[in-house]
C-alpha cells in the first residue's frame, strides 16, 4: 500500500482501538456484534491489523484476528482471500462498503463477516479521514522534488523547452500504445480469438507477423480501438483498467448484435450495468424510481443476454472511495453507453475524421471536438450516483468540458495520428501535433497543479503540452530521483 492508504488506516485503527461507535454493531444478518477484546496491533507489515481479539457474534464467542479495509473491495485487491496469513480473520472491519456486502471469504473458504462502520462514526470524522488524504497527496509529489530551493535559478526557456519535448514524447509514447493494440484487435479477429487472451498464448504467432497498413481495413478493429480507448479514459484514475475490461468484454461484435431501436441507449446501459456487476438486483429497492429501472433494466437485458457469451465482472472490482460523484463509475458507463450509439451507429470514427480534415481555423476544430463529448444528463441516472440511492440533487451531464478535453487529448488526438497514419495521409498527423501544441485545458490532475507550483510554471499549465510534459518530468525523473538526468536538474545542481 502507498502512503496516503497507510495515514488513512493508521486512524481507521485508532478508531478500531477507541470503539468510538454511536450505535450496536451488526452483521448484515443482524446478529449483534460485542467486542469482548479489540486485539492486540499488529506491528508486522504481514497479515491481519489485530491480532487475538474475542468477539461475540450473536450467542458465539470467537478468537482470532481482525483486518481493517479502506473499503470492502480491499479484502481481495490486497490479495486476504489467497493468504493463508489471515485465514485467523474472523472480523473484517470496512470505512465504506457501497453494496453492503455482508461477508469475506479465507483462503481456506470460511465465511468471515465484513461490517462497514461508516454509518457507526460521526460525519466529522469521516471528514477528517478524507482531509488527510488530501492534505497527505498535495504534499506526496512536491516532497519528491529536490530542486525547489534551486529552481529560480533555472531560466524559464529551459524549462519550456524540456517540458514540450516531454509532452511530445508522451504523446508519441501513447501512439505507440494505441498502435500496438490495434495489431493485437486484428490478430485476434483473423484468428477469431476471444478477449482477454492470455499473453503468452499470443507471443509467438504475433510477433513473428509483419503488418502493413493495408491489413488494418476492417471497421470494427478501428470501433473496438477507439471503444477501449474512450471507456478508459472515462475511467478516471481509480477505474480505467476496469472500464478497459468492461469494453473487452461486453466488445462490438456482441453489441452489433443487438437490434438498433428508440431504445438502444437503454440497451446498452442494461448490458453494460449487468456486465459490470454493478446491478445487484438482490438489493432491497427504496425507492420508486430504482423499482422501475431495475425492471426496465432486466427486461432489456433478458432480451439481450441470449447474444453474450463471454465473463461478467464483479462489483468489487470497482473503486467509489475517494472519487468525486461526478466520476463514479455507475455515472460514466452511463455515458459510455450513449457514446457506444454514436460509434457504433452514427459513425463517429468517420465523422470526427471529417472535422480534422476540413476545418482549418484549429480553435474552432478545438471546440468542435470538444463538443462531441460532453454528454448532458438523462433518464435515471441524472438523479442517482448509485443505485437505489437518488442523488440530493440533479446531475447536469454525463461528461463535462473538463472530462471532454481529456478525451480528446488523451484518445482523439493518438488515436487519430495512428488512424491517418494507417491511411497514407502525411499532412493531418502534423496537423494533430499543431492542435496538441496550442491545446490549452484546465486540469483536475494534483500531481500537474503541484509540481507546475513546485518548478514556478504554474502560469502556463493549463497549455496541454506543457502539463503533459509535467506529467512525464514526474513519473520518469522526479519520482525515480533522476535528477542529473533531467535538464531542468541540471542547471539547478549545476
Amino acid at each position: 500500500m502507498g502512503s496516503v492508504s497507510k495515514v488513512q488506516e493508521s486512524k481507521l485503527y485508532e478508531i478500531w482501538q477507541k470503539q468510538n461507535f454511536n450505535d450496536i454493531i451488526k452483521t448484515s444478518d443482524e446478529y449483534d456484534i460485542f467486542i469482548i477484546d479489540k486485539g492486540n496491533r499488529n506491528e508486522d507489515s504481514a497479515g491481519p491489523d489485530f491480532r487475538n481479539a474475542r468477539i461475540r457474534i450473536g450467542n458465539l464467542t470467537y478468537v482470532g484476528d481482525v483486518e481493517i479495509d479502506l473499503d470492502y473491495s480491499d479484502w481481495k485487491a490486497h490479495g486476504h482471500n489467497i493468504d493463508n496469513k489471515y485465514n485467523s480473520v474472523i472480523l473484517h472491519v470496512t470505512l465504506t462498503n457501497k453494496n453492503r456486502q455482508g461477508y469475506v471469504y479465507t483462503k481456506n473458504g470460511r465465511k468471515v463477516p465484513s461490517i462497514c462502520i461508516s454509518d457507526l462514526i460521526h460525519n466529522d470524522l469521516i471528514e477528517q479521514l478524507k482531509n488527510s488524504i488530501e492534505q497527505e497527496e498535495k504534499s506526496d509529489a512536491v516532497n519528491l522534488l529536490k530542486c525547489t530551493e534551486s529552481i529560480h535559478l533555472v531560466p524559464f526557456e529551459t524549462k519550456e523547452k524540456f517540458l514540450i519535448q516531454l509532452g511530445v514524447e508522451r504523446f508519441n509514447k501513447k501512439c505507440k500504445r494505441i498502435y500496438e493494440r490495434l495489431k493485437e484487435l486484428q490478430f485476434l479477429k483473423e484468428l477469431n480469438i476471444k478477449e482477454p487472451v492470455v499473453s503468452y498464448e499470443l507471443t509467438q504467432k504475433f510477433h513473428e507477423r509483419q503488418f502493413k497498413h493495408s491489413d488494418f481495413t476492417n471497421k470494427e478493429v478501428w470501433q473496438q480501438l477507439f471503444y477501449e480507448l474512450v471507456f478508459e479514459a472515462l475511467g478516471y484514475s481509480k477505474n480505467k483498467s476496469q472500464m478497459i475490461t468492461l469494453a473487452q468484454y461486453a466488445n462490438v461484435d456482441f453489441l452489433k448484435k443487438i437490434e438498433k431501436d428508440g431504445v438502444l441507449i437503454q440497451k446498452y446501459e442494461a448490458a453494460l450495468m449487468n456486465i459490470s456487476g454493478l446491478i445487484n438486483s438482490s438489493e432491497k429497492i427504496i425507492d420508486e424510481e430504482s423499482k422501475n429501472y431495475l425492471d426496465n433494466i432486466s427486461l432489456h437485458w433478458n432480451s439481450i443476454k441470449v447474444f453474450y457469451d463471454s465473463k461478467y465482472m464483479n462489483e468489487t472490482q470497482w473503486h467509489f472511495f475517494r472519487l468525486r460523484p461526478q466520476n463514479f463509475p455507475t455515472i460514466r458507463i452511463a455515458a459510455g453507453a450513449r457514446l457506444l450509439k454514436e460509434i457504433l451507429h452514427e459513425d463517429l470514427i468517420s465523422v470526427i475524421a471529417k472535422k480534422i480534415a476540413e476545418i482549418q481555423k484549429l480553435t474552432v476544430l478545438i471546440n468542435s471536438l470538444r463538443s462531441l463529448f460532453v454528454i448532458k444528463s438523462d433518464g435515471y441516472w441524472k438523479t442517482h450516483y448509485v443505485f437505489n440511492q437518488p442523488a440530493k440533487s440533479e446531475i447536469k451531464y454525463f461528461v463535462g468540458a473538463t472530462r471532454a478535453d481529456e478525451i480528446v487529448i488523451n484518445v482523439v488526438l493518438p488515436f487519430f495520428a495512428v488512424y491517418f497514419e494507417m491511411f497514407g495521409n502525411k499532412l493531418l498527423p502534423k496537423k494533430i501535433m499543431k492542435i496538441y501544441s496550442i491545446y490549452e485545458q484546465k486540469s483536475e490532475n494534483q500531481i500537474i497543479t503541484d509540481v507546475g507550483n513546485a518548478i514556478l510554471m504554474k502560469d502556463h499549465i493549463n497549455r496541454t503540452i506543457i502539463s503533459q510534459g509535467i506529467i512525464d518530468l514526474f513519473r520518469s525523473y522526479c519520482s525515480k530521483g533522476k535528477c542529473l538526468e533531467c535538464e531542468i536538474g541540471k542547471v539547478a545542481f549545476n
